[in-house]
């Protein structure tokens, strides 16, 4: 009886695991050219503290890692309301390639997916990244209509808060960005005098509970506590902020820097989201919090900060525009997924 040879057995998949670490690492060093073992350290040791928000996957093959794929439970980044997984990272060895090996990963994801009642998975490329770009082609993601926006870091300035503006009504899936934007031409004073922006700390859940169910009105306190509880525990790439007045919160704004996300090789600060109190909206704290937060990641050497911005809300479009925003080369891709089986 012919025996099949461990070249044309199908892949194992499995969830990944701590002792995969070193293949991981190199399959990424492979596919990048260069070592990303802190941040994949980072990654797998997340996954195990807080299995309900990530998704790791192994494929093997007689025994040898010969994939893996790494996604994100997404709550309320963004300014969505609905969950989805964001796939963050997939992995094939190069002799693996063109065998099928990160379809059957992304599979894997899809039926996690639908198990969990999530019906859209969410990523990026870069539009240059012409393989990635076949690969989500042929398994079924679609280019999302939202914008994926950035702007590089000089100094810490924002630049554009010279002229007054008047957006009318915020978009209701804002999140409480505040869209106001000082008339004085004193940026030193806007970001620096005129509000108390400090690092996150973990007496600010409340208030920042608070203010984001009076933006979105829907309680989100659990999303709010485990972002600040992140943001607590791995400083090394959360560089949160919130800006103090009166004894309380008046604005926060969630951010991390991502050394790896996507296939990316420098480190990249991300905005999740920003929120002001509507008590305050209009006084320039939006600008303030991202003002400080530049200035911090001009300290870190970080070169770029990035979000994602749904193409119908102009408003905050305009907002980020005034600070200096403009289109990324990375493309926003989603898969909407059936509730059926696969």
């Amino acid at each position: 009886m012919a025996t099949r040879t461990a070249a044309s057995q199908e892949p194992k998949l499995r969830r990944l695991a701590r002792t995969d670490l070193p293949e991981v690492v190199a399959i990424d060093a492979a596919g990048t050219g260069r070592s990303r073992r802190d941040y994949m350290e980072r990654r797998l040791e997340a996954a195990l503290r807080e299995p309900a928000l990530h998704l790791q996957f192994a494929a093997e093959r007689a025994g040898s890692l010969v994939g893996y794929l790494l996604a994100r439970r997404l709550e309320g980044e963004f300014g969505r309301t609905e969950p989805a997984l964001r796939l963050e990272i997939i992995g094939v060895l190069p002799g693996e390639q063109g065998r099928g090996t990160g379809s059957k990963l992304l599979g894997m994801l899809e039926s996690e997916a639908r198990r969990l009642g999530v019906r859209e998975l969410r990523t990026q490329a870069a539009w240059r990244n012409h393989a990635m770009l076949r690969f989500f082609g042929r398994t079924g993601f679609e280019l999302d209509r939202s914008h994926v926006i950035d702007r590089e870091l000089h100094g810490g300035r924002v630049a554009g808060d010279e002229q007054p503006w008047n957006p009318g009504e915020p978009h209701r899936d804002a999140a409480g960005f505040d869209y106001g934007v000082q008339a004085a031409n004193d940026f030193e004073e806007l970001a620096r005098d005129r509000y108390d922006v400090r690092s996150l700390a973990p007496e600010d859940r409340a208030d920042i509970a608070r203010i984001d169910h009076r933006i979105t009105g829907r309680d989100r306190s659990g999303y709010i506590t485990r972002l600040v509880d992140e943001a607590m525990r791995d400083s090394a790439i959360r560089v949160s902020l919130a800006a103090h007045g009166g004894g309380s919160v008046m604005g926060f704004v969630m951010a991390k820097v991502d050394f790896g996300d996507f296939g990316r090789t420098e480190p990249v600060a991300v905005i999740d989201t920003i929120g002001v109190d509507p008590g305050f909206a209009r006084a320039g704290i939006g600008t303030a919090l991202l003002s400080q937060l530049f200035a911090n990641l001009h300290a870190l050497r970080v070169e770029r900060v990035e979000t994602v911005i749904a193409w119908e809300n102009l408003a905050l479009l305009e907002f980020f525009r005034r600070a200096g925003f403009g289109p990324s080369e990375r493309l926003a891709f989603v898969k909407r997924l059936s509730q059926g089986v696969p």
